[in-house]
């Protein structure tokens, strides 16, 4: 059972430049730990992602939740997580400070995370797998499917991931194919044209034939020429992604995508502020072909329901790390299953997690395996950091989520 826990707040500054955007001009990254130990000396790590100030918050915030979990054998909480998961969301004055967002969410999703490291440590098992070999039921069970029944109740959950058990085994094949990956890092906001350049060369003789560029400057201009350098260098074979991580308004975004078009981008990324569906909505219809993606800052699944509902998204990119954790990123994955949207994830936690989610996801769900983020720039803070080779996640094969810190 649980016995006890530990809060850790860690900060990893980065080297100049890295990790900059159009909003988080000079981030610091930084997770609030959760580790819950276990009578056996077994200890469940889990994470959630901020960029440094207002970290020891989101600690504070997780050792509410983990003291309400001692004393609790891990395979009984897990059993009925879905239970435990709206009980915790719902406590009347945290409540109050979300609902479902913010610093209490970000909190949750750590000992959230946690719990799920735990149980497949428990089980001598990688986290992928113990989803995988979940059945139906076990998976639904670890879910709060509140404020969705509109649109999936728990009879149609199960129902959804048992109609997705056909072509299972060929999709296994990936667990030796190993996940592709994107290079996110090619171009961070504050890199030079001739650091672009040369990023974009290096992450080719690496194997990657996918990468992101940072956009949402002052200077519309620096941004076309910007993403012309890198589709110049990647050719046009490869797939290029532009994130404005929600600089622009709705009027600037719908003037610069329609230039952006040119460079002929696989998405367009979290283009204006994320509470604004309606906005997202409007651009998706007048960029297209040319898809927009969102889901970094959107903190729970009820907005991605509404996202889902409205048409608003062409690719989801919920992140383990900043919803309420793997329980309401299954979640919401299993929405986008309905509404036939992929998902590709957010690697708020340097894909870690994640490359065991996008496993379940695709083996499991269905979903199609299109690749991941990866950013390598707190590698070396892992005890098994993600292997990247010729452009491929490897699969992980140690016991748990892999999140581990050193």
């Amino acid at each position: 059972m649980i016995t006890t826990y530990d809060i850790q707040d860690r900060r990893f500054p980065l080297n100049t430049g890295a990790g900059s955007d159009a909003i988080h001009k000079d981030p610091v990254y930084s997770y609030a730990v959760t580790r819950l130990l276990d009578d056996k000396g077994r200890v469940g790590t889990g994470l959630a992602f901020t960029i440094g100030a207002g970290n020891e918050l989101v600690c504070q915030a997780a050792a509410f939740y983990a003291e309400r979990l001692k004393g609790i054998p891990i395979e009984e909480l897990m059993a009925n997580f879905g239970t435990i998961f709206n009980t915790l969301s719902n406590e009347q004055q945290f409540r109050w400070l979300g609902p479902h967002k913010g610093i209490v969410h970000l909190a949750l999703a750590s000992v959230t995370n946690a719990c799920f490291d735990l149980w497949a440590k428990t089980r001598s098992v990688p986290l992928w797998k113990l989803l995988v070999d979940l059945s139906p039921e076990e998976i639904v069970n670890t879910l709060d499917l509140s404020y969705l029944e509109d649109e999936l109740t728990k009879e149609e959950a199960i129902a959804l991931i048992a109609a997705n058990r056909q072509g299972r085994q060929e999709r296994m094949n990936i667990i030796e194919k190993g996940y592709t990956g994107y290079d996110t890092s090619v171009g961070w906001f504050n890199y030079s044209d001739d650091q672009v350049r040369e990023n974009c060369k290096r992450a080719i003789a690496n194997g990657f034939t996918a990468m992101k560029l940072k956009v949402g400057s002052a200077d519309p201009l620096r941004d076309i020429r910007r993403a012309h350098i890198v589709r110049e260098v990647a050719g046009d074979q490869a797939t290029v992604m532009l994130d404005a991580n929600q600089q622009w308004t709705l009027p600037q975004a719908l003037a610069i995508c329609q230039e952006l078009k040119a460079m002929n981008p696989f998405w367009v990324e979290e283009p204006t502020h994320p509470d604004d569906i309606v906005a997202h909505k409007i651009l998706t219809d007048a960029i297209a072909p040319i898809k927009v993606a969102m889901g970094e800052h959107v903190p729970n699944r009820i907005l991605f329901k509404n996202y889902l509902q409205l048409g608003a998204a062409g690719f989801v990119q919920v992140d383990a790390v900043r919803v309420g954790g793997v329980s309401e990123f299954i979640a919401v994955s299993l929405l986008c299953r309905k509404y036939g949207i992929p998902v590709v994830p957010h690697v708020g936690d340097m894909g870690q997690l994640h490359q065991h989610l996008v496993l379940f996801n695709h083996i499991s769900l269905g979903h199609e395996a299109l690749f991941l983020e990866h950013i390598p720039h707190l590698k070396s803070h892992f005890v098994h950091p993600v292997v990247i080779e010729n452009g491929v996640y490897r699969t992980p094969m140690e016991a748990g989520s892999s999140c581990d810190l050193i």
